[in-house]
């Protein structure tokens, strides 16, 4: 069974830095494309992040280029979003989410998308 279990989130102020991590169990992520999405309070879900099975592809929505660097480690089943210099609109639960569609200029999930509980980043004075 596909499980995702996300760590990491929490309070910092604006500027500041997250590391946010995605252990995946019941599947390995050289064959799935992995992504992190978030959802802030009455706005609808988007894709923040997306990376391919090979590692080959990424993806980042244009909010968070040159912010966010996603990345995975194969040998310990986990990928990672490091977040830098945080804005308040960054706020928001942060999802990870497998398999998604992870191409150079989207980032899908699928209706067989397994998502894991959530982890909640706030950024604010």
């Amino acid at each position: 069974q596909l499980q995702l279990v996300e760590s990491g989130g929490g309070l910092v102020q604006p500027g500041g830095s997250l590391r946010l991590s995605c252990a995946a169990s019941g599947f390995t992520l050289d064959y799935f494309a992995i992504g992190w999405f978030r959802q802030a309070p009455g706005k609808e879900r988007e894709g923040v992040s997306c990376i391919s099975g090979s590692g080959g592809t990424t993806y980042y929505a244009d909010s968070v280029k040159g912010r966010f660097t996603i990345s995975k480690d194969n040998a310990k089943n986990t990928v990672y979003l490091q977040m830098n210099s945080l804005e308040p609109e960054d706020t928001a639960i942060y999802y990870c989410a497998a398999p998604v569609i992870a191409g150079q200029t989207m980032c899908s999930s699928l209706r067989q998308t397994s998502w894991g509980q959530g982890t909640q980043v706030t950024v604010s004075s």
